[in-house]
């Protein structure tokens, strides 16, 4: 009875400077770099919130295993993290693989 008695949960966190999210009512809200706001749509059967000791760290929870990973993956698709500031929404633990940046011309 996995998922009915203890629900399935996916963790999101938001980084970058000025990047942050609000839930209201069954919508979210995300501000992260682009020129609008981007407004998703919160499915019925799940549930998310934002961590008490963190803000920028999103919970999703719900009984189906499948619709908690789908929102959470178009969740993390709006803007998915970059390789050379790491700036974006990516799962709690997940590793990004840096790159180096440009070199620049020695005069």
């Amino acid at each position: 009875m996995n998922g009915v008695a203890n629900a399935f949960t996916k963790s999101l966190e938001i980084q970058g400077v000025g990047y942050r999210s609000e839930i209201s009512g069954n919508k979210i809200t995300l501000a992260v770099g682009f020129s609008h706001k981007v407004v998703l749509e919160i499915p019925s059967d799940v549930t998310i919130a934002q961590d008490a000791q963190n803000a920028n760290i999103l919970i999703i929870t719900g009984i189906d295993a499948q619709r908690v990973g789908e929102f959470a993956g178009k969740i993390r698709a709006v803007k998915p993290p970059e390789p050379y500031k790491g700036k974006g929404i990516r799962y709690v633990g997940e590793y990004v693989r840096r790159k180096a940046g440009k070199t620049g011309a020695k005069a």
